[in-house]
């Protein structure tokens, strides 16, 4: 009895675990030949294992008594059961090879056949990608510093003219610039340059900002929201009980030391002075906007008798979206961008983003943590060999999503996404297989990365929960111990954009060598130029 109520376990368990759900015949969505071959001999194992114990049971039943009528009619039952769910299994899966066969046509189909070209198939000749490294470092790292220092005097004179066209008693407090991006992160390769600014600001006394993130307890935002927060202006002590000066006679010789003499005579500010949406406490994205860009036209009347070069604005809609162009016909671009900081960190709640086609609707702010990307990146600088190609792999591959953005028009991939491929090896591979020998290895990783995460529609944000991530970049807890942030999450809302992306990547796979080979510079007998 025992024996037989054994088998039966036995047989079900091994019919389950070789279920194709668990172990299937083809699996397309597995890339890597050496996993599936681990699996195939995992399963042969499991097969051999399985004729032992039954080869085992068999002996030990034979052994036992003959059964009475009784136990033979429970043989017979156990027998018609062990059919029964033993054809349940089978007819299972016949369904599921026959839904296989007739399934409709699904996004990942879509993926595998438009990908006849792959980062493993791709033809990359190994001069010419030292060469395109060479010209990218070489020739523009001193006019990107050149740049770099313009710019940085250009906004140090900008913002100081801004705070003097600035009521100090009630408008917002201007703080110096940090500047983030490409540019300050040494992989800027595309023209025209240009240069991410972000610029804190604060409210008049005795207004403070408050937070509401995304990720804390108490949070209600929507799923969309993610990776946002709500800013709400508060006044000092509203939330409080109150103070026992505003309820004695303390005398003229006594004075409150949280409040001084002068606090009564602040007069209150609207929520329309104080930039906030209407009928709300919440500060409004269009507002601040608004309020900048005036305030930025303002002060740049201040002081544009001082510089022999124009100055417009190249998106009515972004605040300090400035274009410089000198006499000599060179163009920089810059991006001043107002943000709000996050307490004591140094993450910031950020107006807009520059690539940003579509921003978030008031009161939510998008927050930025290209501070700490930068400091990651800096870390990894110190530990990688001297001559390391993480970011020649940047540059390349955002010289050919630019190029191929120029030839087929504009997808959801933008170079915040590629950044962030890059992040994520750096974090898990080892410092010494980023020598500057290895950059076409390299390179094929950052874009199998891509594709991988684009067929799998799931791209995590690289700092927002992520334990990997170094303490020594000082990620704030909340932000390390938050759910993962998918970068891709509207590709798996929308098939067409998911569509058009994916024919984006496999035209810039396709075109890759090409584009690269046209970039390098020849010499004028048809030799490439030699790295030193």
């Amino acid at each position: 009895m025992q024996g037989a109520i054994a088998r039966v376990c036995m047989v079900m368990a091994a019919a389950i675990l070789n279920h194709p759900l668990l172990f299937p015949q083809e699996n397309t969505t597995l890339q890597d030949q050496e996993l599936i071959a681990r699996m195939r001999e995992h399963e042969e194992r499991l097969e051999m294992e399985q004729a032992r114990l039954e080869k085992e049971l068999s002996h030990l039943d034979s052994k036992e008594e003959e059964p009475s009528s009784e136990e033979g009619y429970s043989w017979y039952f156990w027998s018609i059961v062990y059919f029964v769910i033993f054809f349940a299994i089978e007819k299972c899966r016949v369904q599921c090879g026959a839904d296989t066969e007739i399934r409709p046509v699904e996004d990942e189909d879509m993926f595998l056949e438009s990908g006849s070209i792959t980062p493993r198939t791709m033809v990359l000749d190994k001069d010419i990608l030292t060469n395109f490294c060479d010209k990218c470092t070489y020739t523009s790292a001193h006019e990107n510093w050149r740049v770099r220092e313009f710019v940085e005097g250009f906004a140090d004179d900008l913002l100081e003219s801004l705070r003097s066209v600035c009521d100090r008693e009630a408008d917002m407090e201007v703080w110096d610039f940090v500047g983030i991006g490409s540019m300050f992160e040494s992989w800027k390769v595309c023209k025209p340059l240009m240069c991410d600014l972000i610029v804190p600001f604060s409210p008049p006394d005795p207004y403070s900002f408050q937070f509401h993130l995304w990720c804390s307890p108490s949070s209600d935002m929507p799923p969309d929201m993610q990776g946002c927060g709500k800013i709400k202006v508060t006044r000092f002590g509203e939330n409080e009980e109150g103070c026992l000066c505003g309820n004695a006679n303390l005398g003229e010789d006594m004075l409150c030391l949280l409040h001084g003499k002068d606090d009564t005579l602040k007069v209150d500010h609207s929520p329309d002075e104080l930039l906030c949406s209407r009928n709300t406490r919440f500060l409004a994205k269009d507002q601040v906007m608004k309020w900048f860009q005036i305030s930025v036209t303002k002060a740049w009347g201040r002081i544009s008798h001082k510089y022999d070069f124009e100055v417009t604005f190249r998106n009515l809609d972004a605040a300090g979206a400035l274009k410089i162009r000198f006499r000599s016909g060179k163009v920089i671009v810059m991006n001043i961008i107002p943000v709000v900081q996050l307490e004591d960190t140094d993450a910031y709640f950020v107006s807009h983003f520059p690539s940003d086609c579509d921003s978030f609707p008031d009161p939510y702010w998008p927050l930025s943590f290209a501070v700490y990307e930068r400091n990651l990146l800096k870390h990894f600088t110190k530990r990688l060999p001297q001559h390391s190609c993480h970011l020649h792999c940047l540059q390349i591959v955002t010289f050919l999503h630019r190029k191929q953005t120029g030839l087929t028009g504009k997808s959801a991939l933008t170079n915040y996404h590629l950044k962030t491929a890059l992040l994520h090896l750096l974090l898990s591979k080892r410092p010494s297989v980023w020598g500057i020998k290895s950059v076409e290895h390299r390179l094929r990783d950052v874009l199998s990365f891509l594709q991988r995460s684009l067929h799998e529609k799931r791209l995590h944000h690289v700092l927002i929960g992520n334990s990997n991530v170094p303490k020594e970049v000082q990620v704030p807890e909340i932000i390390r111990k938050a759910e993962p942030i998918n970068l891709f999450r509207s590709l798996v809302l929308q098939r067409e954009l998911y569509a058009t992306t994916v024919r984006h990547f496999h035209e810039m796979l396709r075109n890759a060598p090409v584009l690269i080979q046209e970039y390098t510079p020849h010499l004028p007998n048809g030799g490439l130029h030699q790295t030193r």
